[in-house]
């Protein structure tokens, strides 16, 4: 907007500020004492009353012309660019460097010795890893001329130590990247796997990529004891959720955890409603009455894994080129890929044994045993080690009778094997009596987060949780 100024304006009223510009009655009236010093008195405020009707009277002038001539526009003011405070430079540690030797071209020796120790008081520049983000702040944009001032070394997502050079040399800071808490919502229907339905929903497009992979993760962690999503998902199926997650600064998630989802697999409805029953923040899921979704097994002791062979009593071994009983699951995985006990229990054999090749077998309570076969490496266990559901005890190889990678898994309950894909569990503890109340309340706040979302629970769907569920334990 283009500014204005009446001619002679200026010139009587200058400046508020004070006493310059103010008429020659006004200022002989001051020196007389007659209205006081600025802010001493009533006076001073009355003085001020009448310049602000001047002014009103100018702005009155200003609106339906000045009577001396024309308003005149003195056009736009040209803009004014002030100089960056400081340069960035932005490197990263490539393979075999140090901290040290990156910093070597902007430092001399003994100032690297003094920005090292200030580092030490945060972290280890030893273990930083390749890749490692290092952010280089100058005071001058001169190249000649400009002076590091500070340093910013990435340790993670969330940590940043912070070098600053000041009068008494270099001082660090461990900074803490910011973030806040939100709730993120979304359902829909499974056109093919549930992978792509969470990747390509639209609801979640401002949600980073590798965060929508965690999405899958946690939903594959809850239901987990319900339904193996490798092989048991179909088309037509649907999902939705509530999650309450922390946001970084950049919109990246640095933690989180569903609060309520449904998942309606083949015309089967199944729930999992978060509740902290001891208050301490060590809360689990349950279903719609009450139940732990928890079992006492995992379905499978790998993540998003294909099934190469299934129990069978009689199958065609491709090595031994004979017909014979196969009384586990094979799951298809690279070497390498982490197994997970999918029991509380005490390992009983960790070795070498024949054909299973690298084999672990782990006691559960009640007669219940488990083995891992045919693996590359085994994990931090022993025999007569105690291991906990979900823990990782060995990793996928081809070692013993195996034409691939894979993972050879085998339940059995006193002695019997059994089928681990068709075989019902034993569930876990349900919401203690002394908790069931505060859970009826919290349990319609939870579902009523998912009212709205794609794939309601209204739909003509059996519950997992009710009556016809059968028994939680069939062998």
């Amino acid at each position: 907007m283009g500014a204005f100024a009446a001619p002679g304006a200026a010139r009587r009223f200058s400046s508020l500020e004070g006493t310059d510009g103010l008429p020659p009655r006004a200022l002989r009236r001051i020196r007389k004492g007659r209205y006081g010093t600025v802010g001493s008195n009533r006076r001073y405020g009355a003085f001020r009353a009448l310049l602000g009707l001047g002014g009103a009277i100018g702005f009155g002038l200003a609106i339906i012309g000045w009577p001396w001539g024309a308003v005149v526009d003195v056009g736009q003011l040209d803009p004014v660019f002030a100089e960056p405070a400081e340069q960035v430079e932005v490197r990263a540690l490539s393979s075999g460097e140090t901290l040290g030797g990156l910093l070597s071209s902007t430092m001399s020796a003994t100032e690297q010795n003094r920005l090292l120790m200030a580092f030490r008081e945060q972290a280890s520049p030893r273990r930083m890893r390749v890749g490692t983000e290092i952010l280089l702040r100058y005071r001058s944009t001169d190249e000649a001329e400009r002076q590091l001032r500070g340093v910013d070394v990435s340790l993670s997502p969330d940590e940043t130590v912070r070098l600053t050079l000041g009068s008494l040399g270099w001082s660090s800071e461990l900074v803490r990247t910011p973030s806040w808490i939100d709730t993120i919502y979304a359902g829909g229907e499974i056109a093919d796997n549930l992978w792509n339905a969470v990747i390509r929903n639209e609801g979640l497009a401002s949600v980073p990529f590798q965060d929508r992979a965690h999405l899958i993760h946690h939903l594959d962690q809850v239901f987990q004891w319900q339904i193996d999503f490798s092989r048991q998902i179909q088309q037509g199926d649907s999902y939705r959720f509530a999650l309450e997650r922390e946001v970084r600064s950049d919109g990246t998630m640095r933690a989180g955890h569903l609060i309520a989802a449904e998942l309606v697999n083949a015309g089967t409805s199944y729930h999992a409603i978060w509740f902290d029953r001891a208050g301490d923040g060590e809360g689990s899921y349950y279903d719609l009455d009450g139940k732990s979704v928890r079992r006492s097994f995992l379905l499978k002791p790998l993540e998003f894994r294909r099934i190469s062979s299934q129990y069978a009593n009689s199958r065609y071994h491709p090595i031994l080129k004979t017909w014979r009983a196969h009384r586990g699951v094979d799951y298809s995985a690279n070497t390498g890929t982490e197994v997970m006990a999918t029991a509380d229990g005490v390992v009983t054999r960790r070795g070498r044994d024949g054909s299973y090749g690298n084999l672990v077998e782990i006691r559960h309570p009640d007669g219940w045993t488990t083995r891992y076969a045919h693996l590359s490496a085994f994990g931090r266990i022993a025999v007569g080690s105690r291991v906990h559901q979900g823990e990782i005890i060995g990793y996928v190889g081809q070692t013993g009778l195996a034409t691939a990678p894979h993972l050879h898994y085998e339940l059995r309950r006193h002695g019997q094997p059994l089928d681990p894909l068709s075989i019902r569990l034993p569930p876990g503890e349900p919401v203690p009596d002394g908790a069931l109340e505060r859970w009826a309340n919290e349990l319609g706040a939870r579902l009523a987060l998912l009212d709205g979302l794609p794939g309601s629970r209204d739909g003509d769907f059996r519950r997992a949780d009710g009556p016809d569920d059968g028994p939680d334990d069939e062998t």
